[in-house]
């Protein structure tokens, strides 16, 4: 496997290392990393998979479809109960990692437990016989989370940020509540992006601005 390519799949999915043009395959990246057994690597795989999963592109079906040996499956298996034990000890939520947390076996929460105590400590944590420094995954995953919600904190005061979280959740899926985002904060998008905006979620954010769509509605409401 090339790790440049590796590199690239990943700046796009919130471990920039690089800057990437191409919207990558989520899960083949995923995958990757967990192949690479490259501890540099692996210490972002929290990152990736937040940024992944909160696309709602994040299959592990898929991602456990690119890896072919025994060894390849345990480490992805306990890369993501690592991470889902991570985001707890730093007490972030995501609704869709409660919901990984639920699919666990008896023994993964087992093995959830055990790092998330090391984690919550500051320990170091084994993912098989590979040892991983607890520090520096929590501030490799603290820096992706507080830019993101430092970008989004810059334009809009606690109250309309709650607000317009609720709302976009209500009326976007996850994909289009991240493109959403990226044209409100001005970033970059590739070119599958600014076509999928174009052709899907522009079309959606017309609606909602229309005042006759909007003035029915309060009627509908009262």
């Amino acid at each position: 496997m090339e790790n440049n390519n590796l590199l690239k799949r990943l700046a796009a999915l919130g471990f920039p290392l690089l800057e990437v043009e191409k919207e990558p395959d989520v899960n083949l990246a995923l995958a990757d990393l967990v192949k690479s057994r490259d501890l540099r690597l692996w210490e972002g795989f929290p990152v990736v998979l937040a940024t992944s999963a909160e696309k709602g592109e994040f299959s592990p079906d898929k991602v456990d479809g690119h890896l072919k040996t025994s060894s390849e499956k345990l480490h992805f298996d306990l890369l993501l109960t690592m991470s889902l034990a991570l985001y707890k000890a730093l007490h972030v939520q995501f609704i869709w990692a409660d919901k990984l947390y639920r699919s666990l076996s008896k023994k993964e929460k087992s093995q959830y437990e055990v790092y998330r105590e090391a984690l919550k400590r500051n320990e170091n944590v084994h993912v098989n016989r590979r040892l991983m420094s607890g520090e520096r995954l929590k501030t490799t995953f603290n820096g992706y989370y507080k830019q993101r919600g430092a970008r989004l904190g810059e334009l809009l005061s606690d109250k309309e940020e709650m607000g317009l979280e609720y709302a976009m959740s209500q009326l976007l899926s996850p994909k289009q509540k991240d493109l959403f985002l990226k044209k409100l904060r001005n970033e970059k998008l590739s070119k599958t992006e600014k076509e999928y905006f174009s052709r899907t979620v522009k079309k959606k954010l017309m609606a909602m601005t229309n005042q006759e769509l909007q003035r029915t509605a309060r009627r509908v409401l009262q």
